[in-house]
């Protein structure tokens, strides 16, 4: 997935946070998802944010440690993003087709944060000696992501 840099304005967040518009649309330029995880940097500095609505504009909310560092409202701040974690388009074809199959799994699975789409895609690839074991998983995780279940049961 391609990563997108930028430099803008930032805002006041309310509350002691501190808030960075993203001036395009990532459903555009990455692939529709209910929730934008995005990882990057912010002046060089890491980050993971969650690309959301805030007062009627796209962008990102950073706590109130980001205002302690120095950076304030109004300062001018350079970003780099890209999705965070395993993207559909980089699954085993599988995969893939699973949840292209069942549009409820398939969104809900893009909706989850990384380390949850991380843990079914390890439980699934634990299987590759065993093709009759990796179609049951595969075809439990879809189930399991239809009914909104973030990870399997008992873990």
């Amino acid at each position: 997935m391609q990563e997108q840099r930028y430099t803008i304005e930032s805002r006041s967040g309310g509350r002691g946070r501190l808030f960075v518009p993203v001036p395009f649309d990532p459903d555009a330029v990455w692939a529709p998802k209910p929730v934008h995880h995005v990882t990057g940097t912010l002046n060089g500095t890491g980050i993971r944010a969650v690309i959301a609505e805030h007062e009627g504009q796209r962008g990102f909310l950073l706590g109130p440690a980001w205002l302690r560092c120095g950076l304030k409202p109004g300062a001018r701040v350079s970003v780099v993003l890209a999705p965070e974690g395993p993207q559909r388009a980089e699954l085993a074809e599988d995969v893939a087709a699973a949840l292209e199959a069942t549009p409820a799994a398939g969104a809900f699975f893009d909706s989850l944060a990384q380390f949850y789409r991380r843990a079914y895609l390890r439980w699934i690839d634990a299987t590759k000696r065993r093709p009759e074991v990796r179609a049951q998983r595969i075809a439990e995780m879809v189930s399991l992501l239809e009914a909104g279940m973030k990870q399997r049961p008992g873990n």
